[in-house]
């Protein structure tokens, strides 16, 4: 039977026909199981020759998010599946069982048991096997980078058959450089200005993302533990392609030197380690300490910008609140990573600098970082 009208999830009649179209052979399902979104649904089939018993089905979303109207959410992850599979022959996503030809309905590879990483570790914290977990992930996405490097023109061609003007397909200008201008404006009117130095590194910082170079290359465009499904007896899979785009391949590796939303630190030398080599394979530069360091520290920090915008926010927040004494650690991690390869000295020396005001002005955040155990859960 079908899910009760929602605005979002389609009629079982249209999802079989796609099946059918795709397969060659009649596919009926049996009924339809909401997930984490009303756009994404798992369908449990009672006759697909071909196919197994569960599919995953994504629908257009109720609205865009980002740089990213709703439509070109669906249309970047239909390239970018077919991509990943047809022409990149690798093993890294779900498999695209089936497209509308508009995009507003992709059938795919349903990834259970695997379950989100992010959600192993909130729960468990983080333990040897799930260190594991994480290197798998940083290689796997590692791989990507490195397989998909000096590929995006065929990319391109891929979103612009499905629709995507020819203007959309910049990708370098997505989150991780477009919003830094928030953040540079939050920090000036929160009362911690950059100094003329520090905002000469962070243009070249984001110089350094806008010119990628030898290190453009395939992303998901939201490289986080979330969108990494991993279980026993399979090897982990990366998913949500919806931000997928060719930019600097070291904004997926920030994640491992700098906390992302969920996490109040991180703690990824290892899971660093694990990309750089993965993406060494085919881009050389990414054995030179100068140039990866630089690369890595660039994205950190731009990360780190971008998130300063909640500056104002989390001052009018009550005492505790774990955002707090998050912004203290994101600044101090993005300082570290800074120091770690000699890049971007005045960008950093604003970080500690700032890191310091707050934890005076928030006494409750003021806390030994380092007592933090890696992937603590940040509260909301």
């Amino acid at each position: 039977m079908s899910p009760p009208p929602d605005g979002v999830s389609p009629a079982v009649a249209a999802i079989e026909a796609l099946l059918t179209a795709s397969v060659g052979t009649r596919t009926a399902i049996g009924r339809i199981e909401r997930l984490h979104h009303p756009w994404v649904l798992r369908a449990h089939a009672v006759e697909a020759p071909g196919l197994p018993g569960t599919v995953i089905v994504k629908c257009l979303r109720p609205e865009g998010y980002g740089l990213r109207s709703a439509e070109e959410l669906a249309r970047c992850e239909h390239a970018a599946l077919t991509f990943i599979a047809d022409d990149l022959r690798l093993g890294l996503a779900p498999r695209l069982y089936a497209a509308s030809p508009d995009s507003r309905l992709l059938v795919m590879e349903d990834l259970h048991p695997r379950t989100e990483l992010a959600g192993q570790l909130r729960r468990d914290g983080l333990t040897p096997v799930l260190d594991d977990e994480l290197t798998a992930f940083a290689r796997s996405a590692g791989e990507l980078a490195a397989a998909s490097v000096g590929r995006a023109a065929l990319f391109g061609v891929r979103r612009t058959a499905l629709g995507t003007g020819a203007g959309q397909l910049d990708d370098w200008e997505h989150a991780h450089i477009g919003l830094w201008r928030n953040g540079l404006a939050g920090a000036a009117a929160f009362g911690v200005p950059l100094p003329a130095a520090a905002e000469r590194d962070l243009a070249a910082a984001v110089a350094e993302l806008a010119d990628p170079g030898p290190f453009l290359a395939l992303t998901n465009g939201d490289t986080e533990a979330h969108n990494f499904l991993t279980g026993p007896g399979g090897r982990g899979r990366l998913t949500d392609f919806e931000g997928a785009g060719f930019r600097h391949a070291l904004t997926a590796a920030a994640c491992f030197s700098v906390p992302g939303p969920n996490w109040l630190g991180v703690s990824g030398a290892g899971q660093v380690a694990a990309f750089r080599r993965a993406l060494a394979r085919t881009v050389p530069e990414a054995e030179d300490d100068q140039r990866f360091g630089f690369g890595l520290t660039a994205a950190s920090m731009v990360w780190v910008m971008m998130r300063a915008d909640r500056l104002g926010t989390l001052d009018a927040r009550r005492p505790g609140d774990d955002s707090r004494t998050q912004m203290v650690a994101l600044l101090e991690s993005g300082a570290r990573t800074a120091e770690a390869y000699r890049a971007l000295p005045h960008l950093a020396g604003w970080c500690w600098s700032t890191a310091a005001l707050l934890r005076r002005r928030w006494p409750d955040s003021d806390i030994d970082a380092a007592a933090i155990a890696p992937y603590t859960w940040r509260e909301r």
